[in-house]
């Protein structure tokens, strides 16, 4: 099963998660004694290692020693061997884990498991390296999507090794988060949480969202807050956060984190000015007065774009053109619409920037534009038309508005209007 999305992520807010896979056994147990054991507690019987060839063992260290430093060739070359000829099942127990791990790290996730399974299944380990390896094996099936088996192991690993870590939880959250089983999600996080003095931040982006899937957008809310307040100056918590608030509707709340990033100089990116732009405009379009926000998303836009920050394209042209519009100020409208226009590889900005001139009685003006607009391409060809027809007959030039409410009359979207204008006209035929 697919995961679901981790939020409705505004344009360059992402959540990343990384999964770390468990430290590579050394073959050497000589200072096995020198040290606390790591499960001290396991019900797991305690096999006799049967490591005995000095040659094996030093084989073993050089083999495990490249894997960790990343020399697959020469680990491979080493460890093949053993795994092939030793007689210490101990031994190829070992060479299976580096094998396993030079599969985890060449993408192979179903070889890597596959591989550790056996190793899992040899017997003949230490309960330290077997726990540690069992531990590693529910790391593996996580980043190949076994959620479900993800979960059994650790559960299993927990039963017999009778230890319990915060990041065991989390694993498990993070699984159960991917299920889409988010009660239990937000669960395991929150034990994984109690359990450190230091949780690490992808902890908290999984229980926001599994606050936000789950319908508790308050939950998610005060948690987004508080990861900002804890990182004022960090761009992801900070995306991240915004992203939560805007899952759960509270665009105030969003804003007002944006706005405090901006004056602590945290907005650094185009991506960060264009969506407390966009923010702007979405908290405008749910009051019966949108102008204000409307006027903040054209400010926004324009410190961004006279500091550099924000680019000179299409898109932020355009939104420009579209804030302005709905603050009122269509001269300014007009003006990012067509700067927009030589960039655009539709028609969209040009048909609006006409839109405005019709509604102005700059219908000399606007024709052109929207004749451009057409050509290029829009989504509403039909309307396009019409709005061209008006302009034609502005100017009194009744064959053109004929010849272009036909056009109009053609698409199914403004057929009846069209030919109700074409009747009317008497050019219905």
């Amino acid at each position: 099963m697919k995961h679901a999305p981790l939020f409705k992520l505004l344009a360059g807010a992402t959540l990343a998660l990384t999964i770390i896979a468990a430290p590579v056994a050394h073959a050497s147990h000589a200072d096995k004694d020198k040290k606390e054991a790591l499960y001290p507690n396991a019900t797991r019987k305690e096999p006799k290692l049967d490591l005995t060839s000095s040659k094996d063992q030093k084989q073993l260290n050089e083999g495990l020693d490249a894997v960790n430093s990343g020399d697959a060739a020469k680990a491979e070359s080493v460890l093949q061997p053993i795994l092939d000829k030793s007689k210490s099942k101990y031994a190829q127990a070992l060479a299976l884990q580096g094998l396993a791990s030079l599969k985890y790290n060449a993408g192979d996730l179903k070889g890597a498991i596959s591989l550790l399974s056996q190793a899992l299944a040899n017997g003949v380990m230490p309960n330290d390296t077997y726990f540690q390896l069992e531990y590693e094996m529910a790391q593996f099936q996580l980043a190949d999507e076994q959620y479900e088996a993800a979960i059994d192991t650790i559960a299993k690993w927990r039963a017999e090794g009778k230890r319990d870590t915060a990041d065991s939880h989390a694993l498990e959250g993070n699984a159960y988060y991917r299920l889409q089983k988010y009660p239990e999600a937000i669960a395991a996080m929150k034990q994984a949480m109690s359990m450190s003095d230091k949780p690490q931040n992808s902890w908290n982006q999984i229980l926001m969202a599994s606050y936000a899937e789950s319908g508790q957008s308050d939950q998610a809310a005060q948690l987004a807050e508080k990861q900002f307040e804890a990182n004022p100056n960090d761009p992801t918590t900070l995306n991240n956060a915004v992203a939560v608030l805007m899952q759960a509707q509270k665009y105030p709340e969003a804003i007002k984190l944006m706005e405090k990033a901006k004056a602590q100089g945290v907005l650094k990116s185009d991506k960060d000015y264009v969506n407390l732009a966009k923010l702007y405009l979405i908290t405008g379009q749910t009051t019966d007065n949108p102008k204000p926000s409307a006027l903040k998303a054209v400010q926004t836009l324009e410190d961004g774009m006279a500091s550099g920050i924000i680019p000179s394209t299409y898109e932020n042209n355009k939104l420009l053109g579209d804030a302005a519009y709905v603050a009122g100020n269509e001269a300014k409208a007009v003006a990012a619409y067509k700067k927009a226009i030589p960039m655009a590889t539709d028609g969209e900005a040009a048909v609006r920037a006409g839109q405005i001139l019709v509604v102005q009685n700059k219908n000399r003006e606007a024709v052109p534009l929207i004749q451009q607009g057409i050509a290029k391409g829009v989504k509403h060809q039909g309307s396009a038309y019409m709005l061209l027809a008006e302009a034609e007959r502005g100017l009194k030039n009744k064959p053109a508005a004929i010849a272009a409410m036909r056009k109009a009359a053609q698409d199914p979207e403004t057929a009846a209007k069209a030919k109700d204008w074409l009747r009317k006209a008497g050019a219905g035929k």
